[in-house]
Formats: structure tokens, C-alpha cells, sequence
């Protein structure tokens, strides 16, 4: 198993931007992908981006594409998102998730916020 933390989270005012961090317990070398999701109130949650283990493959949801960028640094065992531009819409709990041979598994999640 692994635990997952998010952070970075926070308060931004529309066309702001923000870093998340996820860090993993153990190493990350073996994750078959990488990913971050997201809820919003009332809402299901949603794939934002995912990163993959082979090649560092990205790929992104259509409400990220062009604003986010997903990256990962495996010597630290850490994933991250960089969110430009940010919009109300994007206001959610992010979710940092691996997936691995033994299962998918998700962090607490960080709050993100954006509101003038």
C-alpha cells in the first residue's frame, strides 16, 4: 500500500495560480499512473490529468487542457499540478491518486478555492 498526501491548496483569485504537491510514502518508479482528480460541491468526481509510468505520457481533461500541467519527480516520490489561469469552476478538492499492482489509491485531498 501507499499513502498519499496532497498540499498546496489554498484561496486564489480567479486568473491566479496555484502548485499542488502529492507526495507518496513509498516510491513512485513502479506506479503504473499517476493522477489528479478533482470534487466539486454536489458534484462526482472527475479526472483532471494523469501522468503515466512509461514515457511520462500526459494526458488532461478537456477543462485542463492549455491552463494545468502534471508532472511528477520520481526521486522525491512526488507528483505535482501546476494550475494557471485559474477559473470559479475550478474551485474543488483536488485528489492525488496511484495506481499500482497492488490497487488505486487516493490522498485526503487539498482544498482549492477560487473567488474574488
Amino acid at each position: 500500500q501507499v499513502q498519499l498526501v496532497e498540499s498546496g491548496g489554498g484561496l486564489v483569485q480567479p486568473g491566479g495560480s496555484l502548485r499542488l504537491s502529492c507526495a507518496a510514502s513509498k516510491s513512485i518508479f513502479s506506479a503504473d499512473t499517476m493522477g489528479w482528480f478533482r470534487q466539486a460541491p454536489g458534484k462526482q468526481r472527475e479526472l483532471v490529468a494523469t501522468i503515466s509510468r512509461v514515457g511520462g505520457v500526459t494526458n488532461y481533461a478537456d477543462s485542463a487542457k492549455g491552463r494545468f500541467t502534471v508532472s511528477r519527480d520520481i526521486t522525491k516520490n512526488a507528483m505535482y499540478l501546476q494550475m494557471n489561469s485559474l477559473k470559479p469552476e475550478d474551485t474543488a478538492i483536488y485528489y492525488c491518486n496511484l495506481v499500482d499492482h497492488s490497487g488505486s489509491y487516493f490522498g485526503q485531498g487539498t482544498q482549492v478555492t477560487i473567488s474574488s
